[in-house]
This record gives C-alpha cells, sequence and structure tokens, in this order.
C-alpha cells in the first residue's frame, strides 16, 4: 500500500489505523514507480497526482484521489491519473475506511457462512457447530465461531476456553460500522484446537464475577451486531460458523438471512422428526439453502433416509453415535478433534458448504 498524501498524511494515517492497516508512505518516484503494480491500494494527493501523471505509469485499479476540499483541480488530477475514486475528507472517512480494510483482508478466497441449528432440544447443535469451526481450523484455514443462542450457556464452554481471557456478546459494541477481522481476533479468545490454521469465539457469557474483564454480564447482540461479524469474516475470507437457536429471535435471523448455508442437526427419532419440520419451515423463510444431518443412535429404527423424505431435506451426513463424547465435554476436550463421527460429518458439511461457495461466486 502506498500513500503519498503529503499534508493529508496524518489524517489519513489515522483513518488507516481504524481500517486495521499499516500504510507505507513513500515520497520519492523511484520508489512509487517500483510499488505502482503490487500495492493493493495507492492513495495521492493532487500533488502527488500531477508527478504521478507526469511519470507516465500504466493505468491501474486501486488508485484513490484524497483531497480536503472539492476543487476542480482534484477531478482533473483524477482523470490524469485514471484514478477510480476521489475522497473529499472529512465526508468520504467512512468510506476511505472501508477501502483501506478491504486492501488490508483481501483473501485469495471468498469466505463463507453456516448456520447450524438443532431440530429439538437437546440435538447437538452447538457440539456440531464446534466441531464444524474445528475442522476448518485443522485444514488451515481460519474459523469465526459465533454463538446466537443467549440461553445456551455459551459456546465457550463447548471449547472448553470458559476461563480465556478476550470479550464476549456482552462487551462488545457493534453497530452498523465496519469492523476488521483482525480487530475481532485480537479482542476475542481464541483457543488453540490444532491444526494450521485457527479459531475465534464470539460467545454469550453467564453471570459470573469471577473474570470481570471477559465482560459476561449484559445484553447480548442485535441482529445489526450479528451480520457485522458475518460481513467481517466473510470480508477476511474466513468461514463464519454460527450456533443458531430454534426460536426465532433477532440474531438468529441475522445469521440466517447472512448464510450460504444452513444446517439442521435432528436426532433419529420420530418426535425430533416431527419438531424439526416446524424448524424448517422457518427457516425455509428466511430464503437460506437447508440441508440436513442425521444423529444416532436410533433406537426405534428409523433411518436418516426415512427422515429426509419426511423433512423434503437433502442429507448431507448420517452420523453415528460418538462414544465418550458427553464425559470428554465435561472435561472440556474440544468436540471433533480426534477421528470419530462427529469429525468425520463436520468435514462431509464443509465439503458441501465449499461447493455452495463455489457456484455463488460462479452465478455472482
Amino acid at each position: 500500500m502506498i500513500m503519498t498524501p503529503g499534508g493529508l498524511a496524518d489524517e489519513v494515517a489515522r483513518l488507516a489505523a481504524a481500517a486495521g492497516c499499516d500504510p507505507q508512505r513513500v515520497t520519492d518516484p523511484v520508489t512509487v514507480r517500483e510499488q505502482w503494480n503490487c500495492a493493493a491500494l495507492i492513495l495521492l494527493d493532487v500533488d502527488a497526482a500531477r508527478a504521478t501523471a507526469s511519470a507516465d505509469l500504466p493505468r491501474r485499479d486501486g488508485v484513490v484521489i484524497v483531497s480536503a476540499d472539492g476543487d476542480p483541480e482534484v477531478w482533473h488530477s483524477a482523470v490524469a491519473v485514471g484514478a477510480q475514486h476521489v475522497a473529499v475528507l472529512p465526508d468520504a472517512e467512512a468510506w476511505l475506511v472501508g477501502a483501506l480494510a478491504d486492501a488490508v483482508e483481501s483473501p485469495a478466497e471468498p469466505g463463507r457462512v453456516l448456520a447450524v441449528l438443532g431440530g429439538r432440544g437437546g440435538a447437538g447443535a452447538s457440539v456440531f457447530a464446534t466441531a464444524v469451526a474445528v475442522a476448518v481450523a485443522e485444514a488451515g484455514r481460519h474459523a469465526m465461531l459465533v454463538d446466537c443462542d443467549a440461553l445456551g450457556g455459551g459456546l465457550d464452554l463447548v471449547l472448553g476456553a470458559e476461563k480465556m481471557t478476550g470479550l464476549r456478546w456482552s462487551g462488545l459494541a457493534l453497530g452498523g460500522g465496519r469492523v476488521p477481522a483482525a480487530a475481532l481476533h485480537a479482542a476475542l479468545p481464541t483457543p488453540r484446537v490444532g491444526g494450521r490454521g485457527g479459531l475465534t469465539v464470539l460467545s454469550h457469557g453467564r453471570s459470573d464475577h469471577d473474570w470481570p474483564d471477559c465482560g459476561r454480564d449484559g445484553p447480548g447482540p442485535d441482529g445489526v451486531a450479528v451480520r457485522t461479524v458475518c460481513v467481517a469474516g466473510r470480508r477476511a475470507g474466513e468461514t463464519v460458523v454460527c450456533d443458531v437457536p430454534r426460536h426465532p429471535c433477532e440474531p438468529g435471523i441475522a445469521a440466517l438471512e447472512s448464510a450460504d448455508l444452513a444446517v439442521l442437526v435432528v436426532p433419529a427419532e420420530v418426535r425430533a422428526c416431527a419438531a424439526a419440520a416446524a424448524v424448517a419451515a422457518r427457516v425455509r423463510r428466511n430464503g437460506v439453502a437447508l440441508q440436513l444431518v442425521v444423529r444416532g443412535p436410533a433406537p426405534g429404527g428409523i433411518t436418516p433416509s426415512d427422515i429426509s423424505r419426511a423433512l423434503d431435506l437433502p442429507l448431507i451426513a448420517a452420523m453415528r453415535p460418538q462414544p465418550g463424547l458427553a464425559a470428554a465435554l465435561d472435561r472440556g476436550v474440544v468436540p471433533g478433534r480426534s477421528r470419530g463421527p462427529l469429525a468425520t460429518a463436520a468435514g462431509q458439511v464443509l465439503a458441501v458448504l465449499d461447493d455452495f461457495s463455489r457456484l455463488q461466486g460462479v452465478a455472482a
């Protein structure tokens, strides 16, 4: 990133800090020529734009003229250098922060958002959502695990991270503005789960004053906050996994509306299938693609195919019972790290999510 505005350098540096980036200031023409083609974003003031135009550099995307007024010379300079945008401060501050954040995060692959719900209470959706996030990290990518259920007890507990410092939902103030994913990683708990990737968890808290720095008490998120987090993760090329409650609520609806794919976890039981039908009908109204994970055991002999037909949902995975899972969770063992039915089903969901993301990318 090249920054050449002279008198505006301090102001641009302030906006760059808000976007979570560290721009390089270049003043000599030789260095400008060397880095012209490789910088993600180039910011010029009017004088720098004139010098650049006279240097006969090739036209490229990502050139912005920064100005403190709307003098006509600004627009002449923009035409001369082939700039795509003119940012007149302070009116264009929000836009420029967004452009800087895009330049910093610009991922090789687009991010994606997955919503996970249970067909009935106790279906294991929170554990499954955590296992999917762990699978992302073990595949060498970064996952953001987002707790949308205020009554779920906190996803940090599922990860054994309840004592880790870092903010929970009540400690965050997220409006409709732009938040870099890097800022969330720095503020939130990031437990070690193995693999070459990473996992950040944004959890609800509990009324517990043993860790006052975690922001555990207070209100949960609204829909705007959930959308802000999903957009931040997607923009950074990450996988956002949202644990969504069965009951209608603003954060859950926002997660479903943001998701590329929703997964319904249903135990292999007739009553669970009946309960899941109502959940599936509600999720469909949000316009998100919905598929099915069936979890054993099946005491009555009902099969995953039976449930798939009854709910009219595509079956991603049929998951056998995982021995010792409940006891392992009570000991703080991260679900999905070891080989077994849970990790296998999580991998199958990730494969389908990859396919959805690729298809949407082609459509876009």
